[in-house]
Protein backbone atom coordinates (compact mmCIF):
# COMPACT_ATOMS: atom_id res chain seq x y z
CA UNK A 1 0.00 0.00 0.00
CA UNK A 2 2.86 2.45 1.18
CA UNK A 3 4.76 1.50 -2.42
CA UNK A 4 1.57 2.03 -4.20
CA UNK A 5 0.92 5.56 -2.56
CA UNK A 6 4.57 6.54 -3.56
CA UNK A 7 4.33 5.42 -6.95
CA UNK A 8 1.37 7.44 -7.86
CA UNK A 9 2.68 10.77 -5.46
CA UNK A 10 5.55 10.69 -7.96
CA UNK A 11 3.20 10.28 -11.18
CA UNK A 12 1.22 13.06 -9.85
CA UNK A 13 4.48 15.10 -9.35
CA UNK A 14 6.04 14.33 -12.54
CA UNK A 15 2.61 15.31 -14.23
CA UNK A 16 2.71 18.59 -12.72
CA UNK A 17 6.54 19.54 -13.37
CA UNK A 18 5.26 18.65 -17.15
CA UNK A 19 2.36 21.32 -16.88
CA UNK A 20 4.62 23.79 -15.47
CA UNK A 21 7.33 23.17 -18.03
CA UNK A 22 4.52 23.17 -20.70
CA UNK A 23 2.89 26.31 -19.59
CA UNK A 24 6.51 28.63 -19.22
CA UNK A 25 7.12 27.09 -22.59
CA UNK A 26 3.77 27.99 -24.13
CA UNK A 27 4.25 31.64 -22.40
CA UNK A 28 7.81 32.31 -23.80
CA UNK A 29 5.89 30.97 -27.04
CA UNK A 30 3.66 33.52 -26.92
CA UNK A 31 5.32 36.63 -25.79
CA UNK A 32 7.32 36.03 -28.65
CA UNK A 33 5.21 36.01 -30.83
CA UNK A 34 3.50 39.00 -29.91
CA UNK A 35 6.79 41.08 -29.75
CA UNK A 36 7.10 40.12 -33.19
CA UNK A 37 3.88 41.51 -34.32
CA UNK A 38 4.33 44.34 -31.88
CA UNK A 39 7.43 45.21 -33.55
CA UNK A 40 5.90 44.53 -37.42
CA UNK A 41 3.14 47.07 -36.41
CA UNK A 42 5.69 50.15 -35.19
CA UNK A 43 7.87 49.35 -38.15
CA UNK A 44 4.71 50.02 -40.30
CA UNK A 45 3.05 53.13 -38.33
CA UNK A 46 6.75 55.07 -38.72
CA UNK A 47 6.75 53.95 -42.30
CA UNK A 48 3.35 55.34 -42.63
CA UNK A 49 4.27 58.45 -40.23
CA UNK A 50 0.58 59.62 -40.01
CA UNK A 51 -1.37 58.67 -36.38
CA UNK A 52 -4.61 59.49 -37.61
CA UNK A 53 -4.09 56.26 -40.40
CA UNK A 54 -2.09 54.49 -38.37
CA UNK A 55 -0.97 55.06 -34.47
CA UNK A 56 2.19 53.04 -33.13
CA UNK A 57 0.94 49.97 -30.35
CA UNK A 58 2.58 52.62 -27.80
CA UNK A 59 0.14 55.49 -28.24
CA UNK A 60 -2.58 52.68 -28.61
CA UNK A 61 -1.55 51.53 -25.03
CA UNK A 62 -1.41 54.62 -24.02
CA UNK A 63 -5.28 55.35 -24.87
CA UNK A 64 -6.44 51.86 -23.68
CA UNK A 65 -4.97 52.64 -20.23
CA UNK A 66 -6.66 56.18 -20.16
CA UNK A 67 -10.15 54.57 -21.21
CA UNK A 68 -9.62 51.67 -18.47
CA UNK A 69 -8.88 54.24 -15.72
CA UNK A 70 -11.59 56.80 -16.82
CA UNK A 71 -14.32 53.60 -17.02
CA UNK A 72 -15.59 54.10 -20.49
CA UNK A 73 -13.98 51.20 -21.78
CA UNK A 74 -14.96 49.02 -19.06
CA UNK A 75 -18.64 50.72 -19.22
CA UNK A 76 -18.97 49.04 -23.01
CA UNK A 77 -17.11 46.37 -22.47
CA UNK A 78 -19.70 45.27 -19.55
CA UNK A 79 -22.92 45.93 -22.22
CA UNK A 80 -21.57 43.82 -24.77
CA UNK A 81 -20.23 41.10 -22.29
CA UNK A 82 -23.85 40.92 -20.99
CA UNK A 83 -25.07 40.91 -24.48
CA UNK A 84 -22.74 37.68 -24.90
CA UNK A 85 -23.91 36.15 -21.81
CA UNK A 86 -27.23 36.51 -23.24
CA UNK A 87 -27.65 35.56 -26.63
CA UNK A 88 -24.84 32.26 -25.23
CA UNK A 89 -27.41 30.90 -22.02
CA UNK A 90 -29.93 31.03 -25.24
CA UNK A 91 -28.04 29.47 -27.93
CA UNK A 92 -26.84 26.46 -25.73
CA UNK A 93 -30.33 26.26 -24.13
CA UNK A 94 -31.73 25.74 -28.06
CA UNK A 95 -28.88 24.30 -29.67
CA UNK A 96 -27.37 21.24 -27.24
CA UNK A 97 -30.93 19.47 -27.35
CA UNK A 98 -31.88 20.10 -30.95
CA UNK A 99 -28.10 18.83 -31.58
CA UNK A 100 -28.96 15.81 -28.77
CA UNK A 101 -32.17 15.15 -30.76
CA UNK A 102 -31.07 15.31 -33.82
CA UNK A 103 -28.27 12.82 -33.17
CA UNK A 104 -30.28 10.36 -31.40
CA UNK A 105 -33.81 10.27 -33.96
CA UNK A 106 -32.94 9.82 -37.76
CA UNK A 107 -36.59 10.51 -38.65
CA UNK A 108 -36.25 14.20 -36.80
CA UNK A 109 -32.86 14.59 -38.40
CA UNK A 110 -34.04 14.09 -41.86
CA UNK A 111 -36.57 16.93 -41.39
CA UNK A 112 -34.23 19.36 -39.16
CA UNK A 113 -30.99 19.30 -40.17
CA UNK A 114 -31.85 20.66 -44.19
CA UNK A 115 -33.20 23.76 -42.56
CA UNK A 116 -29.59 23.62 -40.75
CA UNK A 117 -27.52 23.65 -43.48
CA UNK A 118 -29.76 26.27 -45.21
CA UNK A 119 -29.58 28.78 -42.74
CA UNK A 120 -25.75 28.16 -41.26
CA UNK A 121 -24.08 29.18 -44.41
CA UNK A 122 -25.46 32.41 -43.57
CA UNK A 123 -23.80 35.05 -41.70
CA UNK A 124 -25.48 37.09 -39.19
CA UNK A 125 -24.57 39.82 -40.95
CA UNK A 126 -27.07 39.90 -43.34
CA UNK A 127 -29.82 39.58 -41.21
CA UNK A 128 -29.00 43.05 -39.96
CA UNK A 129 -30.92 44.87 -42.12
CA UNK A 130 -34.05 43.09 -42.20
CA UNK A 131 -33.42 42.87 -38.13
CA UNK A 132 -32.97 46.39 -38.00
CA UNK A 133 -36.59 47.17 -38.84
CA UNK A 134 -38.14 44.34 -36.79
CA UNK A 135 -35.69 44.94 -33.49
CA UNK A 136 -34.98 48.60 -33.83
CA UNK A 137 -31.83 50.18 -32.44
CA UNK A 138 -31.13 48.53 -28.91
CA UNK A 139 -30.06 45.66 -26.90
CA UNK A 140 -32.10 43.28 -28.93
CA UNK A 141 -30.53 43.32 -32.60
CA UNK A 142 -27.41 42.48 -31.26
CA UNK A 143 -28.14 39.66 -28.77
CA UNK A 144 -30.22 38.51 -31.72
CA UNK A 145 -27.11 38.47 -34.28
CA UNK A 146 -25.21 37.11 -31.54
CA UNK A 147 -27.02 34.02 -30.61
CA UNK A 148 -27.50 33.71 -34.63
CA UNK A 149 -23.64 33.38 -34.38
CA UNK A 150 -23.67 31.28 -31.54
CA UNK A 151 -26.19 28.59 -32.04
CA UNK A 152 -25.05 26.45 -34.99
CA UNK A 153 -22.19 25.60 -33.14
CA UNK A 154 -24.02 24.35 -30.62
CA UNK A 155 -26.01 22.70 -32.59
CA UNK A 156 -23.62 20.77 -35.11
CA UNK A 157 -21.30 19.89 -32.48
CA UNK A 158 -23.87 18.70 -30.19
CA UNK A 159 -25.26 16.35 -32.86
CA UNK A 160 -21.47 15.14 -33.91
CA UNK A 161 -20.59 14.43 -30.34
CA UNK A 162 -23.95 12.36 -29.56
CA UNK A 163 -23.30 10.45 -33.02
CA UNK A 164 -19.81 9.79 -31.87
CA UNK A 165 -21.08 8.02 -28.14
CA UNK A 166 -20.16 4.03 -29.54
CA UNK A 167 -23.90 2.10 -29.81
CA UNK A 168 -22.65 -0.35 -27.11
CA UNK A 169 -22.66 2.03 -24.47
CA UNK A 170 -26.62 2.21 -24.99
CA UNK A 171 -26.78 -1.74 -25.96
CA UNK A 172 -25.31 -2.66 -22.28
CA UNK A 173 -27.49 -0.08 -20.28
CA UNK A 174 -30.41 -1.43 -22.28
CA UNK A 175 -30.33 -4.69 -21.74
CA UNK A 176 -29.63 -3.84 -17.82
CA UNK A 177 -33.26 -2.96 -18.06
CA UNK A 178 -32.27 1.09 -17.82
CA UNK A 179 -35.18 3.02 -19.18
CA UNK A 180 -34.60 5.90 -21.84
CA UNK A 181 -35.04 8.78 -20.08
CA UNK A 182 -31.53 7.34 -17.81
CA UNK A 183 -29.67 6.15 -20.70
CA UNK A 184 -30.00 9.96 -22.46
CA UNK A 185 -28.80 11.17 -19.10
CA UNK A 186 -26.75 8.93 -17.38
CA UNK A 187 -25.11 7.46 -20.66
CA UNK A 188 -25.23 9.69 -23.60
CA UNK A 189 -25.12 12.97 -22.38
CA UNK A 190 -21.58 12.18 -19.97
CA UNK A 191 -20.23 10.64 -23.38
CA UNK A 192 -21.29 13.57 -25.80
CA UNK A 193 -20.11 16.07 -22.92
CA UNK A 194 -16.53 16.96 -24.58
CA UNK A 195 -17.86 17.81 -27.86
CA UNK A 196 -20.33 19.61 -26.63
CA UNK A 197 -18.22 21.60 -24.52
CA UNK A 198 -15.50 22.36 -27.95
CA UNK A 199 -19.04 23.24 -28.65
CA UNK A 200 -19.75 26.11 -26.24
CA UNK A 201 -15.70 27.44 -27.08
CA UNK A 202 -16.84 27.83 -30.77
CA UNK A 203 -20.37 29.08 -30.00
CA UNK A 204 -18.71 31.92 -27.94
CA UNK A 205 -15.80 33.02 -30.58
CA UNK A 206 -18.98 33.00 -32.94
CA UNK A 207 -20.73 34.98 -30.63
CA UNK A 208 -17.96 37.31 -29.90
CA UNK A 209 -17.04 37.88 -33.33
CA UNK A 210 -20.87 38.82 -34.40
CA UNK A 211 -20.80 41.02 -31.82
CA UNK A 212 -18.63 43.46 -33.57
CA UNK A 213 -20.83 43.96 -36.36
CA UNK A 214 -24.07 43.96 -34.63
CA UNK A 215 -22.88 46.69 -32.50
CA UNK A 216 -21.44 49.12 -35.36
CA UNK A 217 -24.84 49.69 -36.78
CA UNK A 218 -27.32 48.24 -34.34
CA UNK A 219 -26.41 49.27 -30.85
CA UNK A 220 -25.97 52.92 -28.79
CA UNK A 221 -23.50 51.23 -27.14
CA UNK A 222 -21.20 48.54 -26.36
CA UNK A 223 -17.24 47.83 -28.15
CA UNK A 224 -18.70 47.56 -31.64
CA UNK A 225 -20.52 50.95 -31.41
CA UNK A 226 -17.35 52.52 -29.81
CA UNK A 227 -14.96 51.31 -32.55
CA UNK A 228 -17.42 52.96 -35.08
CA UNK A 229 -17.69 55.68 -33.17
CA UNK A 230 -13.80 56.88 -32.71
CA UNK A 231 -13.55 55.58 -36.32
CA UNK A 232 -16.11 59.02 -36.93
CA UNK A 233 -14.11 61.07 -34.87
CA UNK A 234 -10.40 60.16 -36.38
CA UNK A 235 -9.74 59.21 -32.97
CA UNK A 236 -7.78 56.25 -34.53
CA UNK A 237 -5.82 55.45 -31.49
CA UNK A 238 -9.09 54.60 -29.61
CA UNK A 239 -10.57 52.62 -31.98
CA UNK A 240 -7.60 50.54 -31.82
CA UNK A 241 -7.22 50.48 -28.47
CA UNK A 242 -10.81 49.72 -28.59
CA UNK A 243 -10.14 46.58 -31.01
CA UNK A 244 -7.42 45.27 -28.69
CA UNK A 245 -9.46 45.16 -25.83
CA UNK A 246 -11.69 42.84 -27.95
CA UNK A 247 -8.97 40.70 -28.54
CA UNK A 248 -8.46 40.36 -24.98
CA UNK A 249 -11.68 39.75 -23.17
CA UNK A 250 -12.38 37.10 -26.50
CA UNK A 251 -9.50 35.35 -25.31
CA UNK A 252 -10.10 35.63 -21.76
CA UNK A 253 -13.36 34.02 -22.58
CA UNK A 254 -11.75 30.82 -24.63
CA UNK A 255 -9.55 30.36 -21.74
CA UNK A 256 -12.56 30.81 -19.02
CA UNK A 257 -14.34 28.22 -21.48
CA UNK A 258 -11.35 26.48 -21.57
CA UNK A 259 -10.94 25.81 -18.05
CA UNK A 260 -14.77 24.60 -17.70
CA UNK A 261 -13.64 22.09 -19.78
CA UNK A 262 -10.74 21.02 -18.16
CA UNK A 263 -12.80 20.98 -14.84
CA UNK A 264 -16.13 18.82 -16.53
CA UNK A 265 -14.40 16.51 -18.83
CA UNK A 266 -10.81 15.98 -17.55
CA UNK A 267 -11.12 12.69 -19.36
CA UNK A 268 -11.84 14.04 -23.27
CA UNK A 269 -8.76 13.82 -25.93
CA UNK A 270 -8.33 17.65 -25.67
CA UNK A 271 -7.84 18.27 -22.16
CA UNK A 272 -5.52 15.01 -22.30
CA UNK A 273 -3.57 16.50 -25.39
CA UNK A 274 -2.94 19.63 -23.47
CA UNK A 275 -1.46 18.42 -20.33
Amino acid sequence: MLEWYRYHKKMGSASVRRRAVGGILGAATYARAMLFFLLLWHLVSVWIANPVLLPGPLRVMESLFQMVASGELVEHALVSLRRLAVSFVAAGAIGIPLGVAMGMNRPFDDIVDPLVEVLRPISGIAWIPLALFILGVGDALPIFIMFYGALFPFVLNSYAAVRAVPPRYADAARTMGVPRRRIIANVMLPAALPGILVGARLAAGAGWMSMVAAELIGAPSGLGFAVEWYRELLMTSKMLAVVVSIGILGYTIDRVLRAVQHRMAPWSPAVRSEQ
